[in-house]
């Protein structure tokens, strides 16, 4: 008797909540279904992390058994090398697809791999993408001890060698679609079962009655259990954790019809509102369906990385030329100058490099790297130019990763995110109260009426189409300023440029244009040889000055430089076949006094220690850059900070006007500091800089634009990057900031309103709790499109392109 009675207790696995075969797998008082399952809970019992199953009652996934033998492919040098995104003498980045994750739990346990594993500095989730990145140590970990330490926490990758590259295909929600199906079977069979409660047809023989009503009972069941579930499981969840989510006044609602029913048909009271709950999941899965199908069509992210055109510098036969980072192709020659960024995953060819990976790994420690060796995506070569050949396709995606990265974001939360998530964790408090307030009052009208206006309130208020507001409407801004050639680094800068009430300008770079200035060279007769020495240093240099220099100079050979060094503000110097060349400020190349201090642009040029003479440059303004000026002033107070000298003064204050604040002779300290002093009187700097010399105040100010003409100059410290072509349309721009914010505030406003609206007529029950399931979806989908809408209208106001380009 004890025997069967001890077979009749079912075992329930502590990690995953799975049926145990028996008891044979056991630690403690604690029964486990497999091998998996009880590795995964000593692990986390080992490193003290049991408060996992603190997050809810067996939140863990049943992993397979991981064998040995499985994953020893993984200790192939090509396969590691493909599976790659960053390796050096010390630390390996990769991303792993992992579709198991599934909630909160599932986030919280593979961001902390590194309690688990000592070896794993970093390991961070994107949880819409299903991807999971892992930095590691890997002298202490393999990847496949890392690969296997995933798959026996029940987190096993999809690793795909064949397209390690490609983008992983959402497969749609096929539950969710059965859920709709059997919902709107069960919906319509309902109905058709009830045509005589509807058209009050008397029947007669009870048999029948109770045969309707129990057919209707039997196919409301799997609609409560199986398609609603979604609904009370997200409920559940957020109710252990101490949230209120949107979910729990829906589940409310279906759960009050549910219990109501089947009171008044398995009690003969009534025929119950089964028609009402199987009608209203049907139509709120229809609502999902409808919300999933709209984001997908906008999906920013995506978008953003595909008008993010990065150039590079590619040989052909004796010819450079740029090109977008997107063709490139593997086998191209590419040159990589002084703090520019890697772009592939490529060999040194030509050059000496010394590599930064701060933008990384977090660590500013350069590597030294000499012809034959393997350069990652992702560093910053520090000397001078080097010449690559590509050996992987590019990956935008890990481009934008890198200027994401938290190390070069600024500090503060969305004002609008921030408003929105506290209204919406109120939202659902109110509404449950008027719910109950309703619902009460018509109890003492009439039982039915109160159950409809009850489940109606619930239904119908909905906080998502106010949280929807900022993301859409922002989302689409910046896809439409990316479609400008004004990309930006995340939505939030466009709050930032509706606050700006000062703008700071750099001169060179940001207001001149390069490749259209007139260069002419006073001093000794440069020989044809001497003219390739400047040419090969300036080769080097990303400055725009020095890329005027390069593009006048009328020869192709180039020469390799060495002991290449650039201070920011001052100079480029290196030795060339023995040639000490410098290039800068007259102070910098050891003249000591430059006596022509005309109203020129001056860069002096000394080789081994002597003087020759200057390149004098007849700066060439962008087009319209008057006008742009112009309109700027009427509404913003305007700066300038050039690191030349008072030359062109005169020249400026007929653009900027004698009122505005022009300063010359400006160090990258100083710069910084100008900018530091704007905002300690409570000023909002925006700052348009060349994104080199100007890499301090880009980053200290409020919003730091990089204007270049190549898109080549990658800088994470900025906030957006703007093609020099565009730079006339920053009124424009910083105009249409102010309209996306005003965008946001009306749908805020509409969100209200319709909420308001909707309230109003469901507590006066004057509206079915089906009808309200149809205008739910319909409020967030139409906040939505009005965001969509509006922003696209106020771009086309604005001469702002929303086509591609």
């Amino acid at each position: 008797m004890n025997e069967t009675s001890t077979k009749s207790v079912k075992l329930i696995c502590y990690h995953c909540g799975q049926d145990c075969p028996d008891d044979s797998i056991q630690i403690e008082d604690k029964n486990f279904c497999c091998n998996g399952c009880k590795t995964v809970y000593e692990i986390l019992n080992q490193n003290q992390l049991c408060s996992y199953y603190n997050f809810e009652n067996n939140p863990g996934i049943s992993p397979a058994s991981v064998s040995d033998k499985k994953y020893d492919y993984l200790d192939e040098p090509d396969v590691i090398e493909k599976l790659t995104d960053f390796r050096d003498d010390k630390y390996t980045s990769l991303t792993f697809y992992i579709p198991q994750m599934h909630c909160s739990s599932c986030i919280w346990l593979l961001e902390n791999l590194y309690k688990l594993n000592s070896a794993v500095v970093l390991s961070k989730v994107n949880f819409v993408r299903k991807e999971l990145s892992v930095r590691y140590l890997h002298e202490k970990l393999s990847l496949k001890e890392l690969v296997k330490l995933l798959a026996s926490i029940g987190y096993e990758p999809q690793i795909s060698l064949d397209s390690v590259e490609s983008k992983k295909e959402k497969h749609p929600n096929r539950h969710l679609y059965y859920k709709i199906g059997i919902a709107g079977f069960a919906f319509g069979n309902i109905m058709l079962f009830s045509f005589p409660e509807y058209f009050s047809i008397d029947i007669t023989e009870t048999f029948l009655k109770k045969f309707f009503s129990y057919l209707n009972l039997i196919l409301a069941l799997p609609v409560f259990f199986y398609s609603a579930s979604d609904y009370f499981i997200s409920a559940f969840k957020g109710l252990r954790k101490k949230v209120i989510n949107i979910d729990v006044p829906i589940s409310l609602g279906i759960l009050v019809l549910f219990i109501r029913s089947a009171y008044e048909i398995l009690f003969n009271v009534g025929a119950g509102y089964f028609d009402s709950m199987t009608g209203l999941v049907f139509f709120l899965l229809i609502g999902k369906i409808l919300q999933e199908k709209t984001y997908d069509a906008l999906n920013f992210e995506r978008d953003y990385k595909a008008y993010f055109p990065l150039s590079v510098t590619i040989k052909q036969n004796e010819n450079e030329k740029s090109i977008p980072v997107s063709k490139l192709m593997i086998g191209n020659r590419i040159l990589v100058r002084k703090n520019e960024i890697i772009p592939a995953d490529s060999i040194l060819i030509n050059g000496e490099g010394i590599i930064d990976y701060s933008f990384v790994t977090g660590e500013s420690h350069p590597v030294s790297k000499v012809s034959g060796e393997m350069i990652f995506a992702g560093g910053r070569q520090l000397g001078g130019a080097i010449e690559l050949e590509v050996i992987k396709e590019v990956s935008q995606s890990y481009l934008t990763r890198l200027w994401n990265n938290d190390t070069f974001n600024k500090a503060g939360e969305s004002y609008f995110t921030r408003f929105s998530n506290t209204v919406s964790k109120y939202f659902t408090i109110i509404v449950l109260l008027i719910a109950i307030g309703a619902g009460s009052y018509w109890l003492t009208v009439d039982l039915k009426t109160a159950v409809h206006v009850f489940t109606s309130v619930l239904i119908v208020a909905c906080p998502c189409a106010l949280a929807l507001s900022t993301p859409f409407t922002l989302g689409n801004a910046m896809r439409i300023f990316g479609r400008n050639k004004f990309y930006l680094k995340n939505s939030s800068v466009i709050e930032d440029m509706a606050k700006v009430d000062e703008i700071v300008f750099d001169k060179t770079g940001t207001i001149t244009e390069s490749g259209k200035a007139d260069i002419i060279f006073h001093g000794k007769v440069l020989t044809p040889f001497e003219q390739k020495l400047v040419k090969s240093l300036v080769r080097n240099s990303t400055h725009p000055l020095s890329k005027r220099i390069y593009d006048s100079i009328d020869l192709n050979e180039v020469f390799p430089v060495t002991r290449f060094e650039e201070k920011p503000g001052f100079g480029i110097s290196g030795v060339i076949y023995g040639n000490e060349l410098k290039l800068g400020s007259a102070k910098f190349v050891g003249e000591e006094k430059d006596i022509d201090d005309n109203l020129q642009t001056k860069i002096h040029l000394s080789i081994n220690g002597q003087v020759v003479g200057k390149f004098i440059v007849a700066n060439s303004y962008r087009e319209g850059i008057s006008d742009v000026i112009k309109r700027l002033k009427s509404d913003y107070h305007l700066s300038l900070l050039s690191g030349d000298n008072e030359g062109e003064k005169t020249t400026l204050e007929n653009f900027f006007g004698k009122e505005s604040n022009l300063n010359f002779r400006q160090s990258p300290e100083d710069k910084l500091i100008f900018v530091k002093e704007q905002q300690l009187k409570g000023k909002k700097v925006l700052m348009l800089g060349d994104g080199l010399n100007d890499a301090g105040a880009l980053s200290q100010s409020d919003v730091g634009i990089a204007v270049t003409d190549d898109i080549s100059n990658f800088s994470p410290a900025c906030d957006a990057i703007l093609h020099g072509s565009e730079l006339k349309k920053m009124p424009q721009f910083l105009a249409y900031s102010k309209d996306s914010v005003k965008i946001i505030y009306a749908s805020f406003i509409i969100s209200f309103l319709y909420n308001l609206i909707g309230l109003s007529f469901a507590v006066e029950a004057m509206l079915s709790p089906i009808l309200a399931a149809i205008l739910m979806p319909v409020s967030s989908i139409s906040v939505v499109l009005f965001a969509t809408v509006m922003t696209n209208i106020f771009g086309k106001k604005r001469g702002l392109s929303s086509k591609l380009l």
